[in-house]
């Protein structure tokens, strides 16, 4: 899903860790444990980084309950930002709190979030409940959310703008073997109202802009968006408790994006309590149909952008991970401990999306790409 908000895209990454999803497997209830993380990003001229509090209770071994507590501390010198503006730093803040509910074979779960920045502030409400059949090999689910943000803009206290987004997935998990599962998620995503960055500007060609060759205006967005998504997610568990992870997802939209990413994880675990984890994965996507670098005059379409996550560009990352169980005598009150480090490297490359701080003439300046980094350094405690 392509953002509504100039910091949501790379904050999209960080989620590759979903402290307090909510999302649990029938049958078994998670268990209770705190975790504490430190995130950062650093990539295109933004760092992000922050803290992450999750603590998950257990009650009447029928009930879960967690809260979460997310921090991102944003810096943004980006390319879009230098080509049209100064550079900037803010702060998102995010608290969640949710609970599953354990009947028989059958798990429901409700959570809330709020999430807040001075210029933007999301609530989403989710639902979704889960059954388990023929011999708790095969798992159906299906989830609700509904997502009301309102969209503000720094300097102007008269504009303000909502959007809402509504989601649906249905989801099969099934036991093929004793060493293979698959997971197959159909997804369905509905937004509507302010969809496009209230700061993002287009370019066009104007004979009277001087040297430059061009000028800038708003951006201007459809005020609907309908897309879809399958994905298909298999785990083989080879005979040296080692696990090979698969992954493929299929996108696209009414706006004329299509995209596609696999994605390939091994996880190994050794005898002193390490767990080592590699993955490559490869994204590629088609621009949307009212993308353009650079538009030939002003007002030139009905819709138009230059969101570069709009654009044709491809993603290439490579990830590392280290897990590892702490000595009972160094924290004996709880159960079990783990600290835990994952880097992911990423690289993205752009089709049709021009680096305009470079220079050159209008319209064949030299391709955008760039390379980003997320690491991700948490503790868990079992309790």
């Amino acid at each position: 899903m392509v953002a509504t908000k100039k910091t949501k895209i790379v904050i999209g990454l960080l989620s590759i860790f979903a402290m307090g999803s909510g999302q649990v497997s029938s049958g078994v209830l998670p268990e209770d444990r705190i975790d504490v993380l430190y995130h950062s990003y650093d990539g295109g001229g933004v760092t992000i980084d922050g803290p992450s509090v999750l603590v998950r209770k257990d009650i009447a071994n029928k009930v879960s309950v967690y809260g979460n507590y997310y921090v991102d501390m944003v810096s943004s010198a980006s390319i879009d930002v230098e080509a049209t503006a100064s550079a900037y730093t803010e702060e998102r803040t995010q608290l969640s709190a949710g609970a599953d509910y354990l009947y028989d074979k059958t798990m429901i779960n409700l959570s809330f979030t709020n999430s807040s920045e001075d210029d933007y502030e999301a609530n989403t409400v989710s639902f979704g409940i889960s059954q388990d059949f023929f011999g708790d090999l095969t798992t159906l689910g299906m989830g609700f959310s509904l997502g009301d943000d309102t969209v503000k803009r720094n300097g102007d206290d008269a504009f303000e703008e909502s959007t809402e987004h509504r989601r649906y997935n249905l989801s099969l998990t099934q036991i093929l073997t004793k060493n293979i599962i698959a997971n197959l998620v159909i997804e369905t995503v509905i937004d509507e109202g302010f969809l496009n960055n209230p700061y993002r500007s287009v370019r066009y060609l104007d004979e009277n802009s001087g040297s430059l060759g061009y000028s800038y205006e708003a951006e201007l967005y459809p005020h609907t968006r309908n897309s879809d998504a399958l994905a298909l997610r298999t785990m083989y568990y080879l005979p040296y408790r080692a696990a090979l992870r698969f992954e493929a997802r299929y996108f696209s939209d009414s706006w004329g994006i299509s995209a596609n990413n696999v994605e390939l994880r091994y996880t190994h675990p050794f005898e002193s309590g390490l767990i080592l984890e590699a993955k490559v994965r490869r994204y590629q996507q088609d621009g949307a149909d009212f993308y353009s670098d650079l538009f030939a005059f002003k007002e030139a379409t009905n819709f138009r952008a230059r969101d570069k996550e709009l654009s044709t560009y491809s993603n290439t990352s490579i990830g590392l991970g280290l897990t590892y169980e702490l000595k009972s005598e160094y924290l004996s009150w709880f159960n079990k401990s783990t600290v835990n480090l994952y880097w992911d490297h990423m690289q993205f490359d752009y089709d049709d999306f021009r680096d305009v701080t470079a220079g050159g003439d209008v319209g064949t300046e030299e391709l955008y790409s760039f390379d980003a980094d997320v690491i991700r350094f948490y503790f868990s405690f079992w309790y």
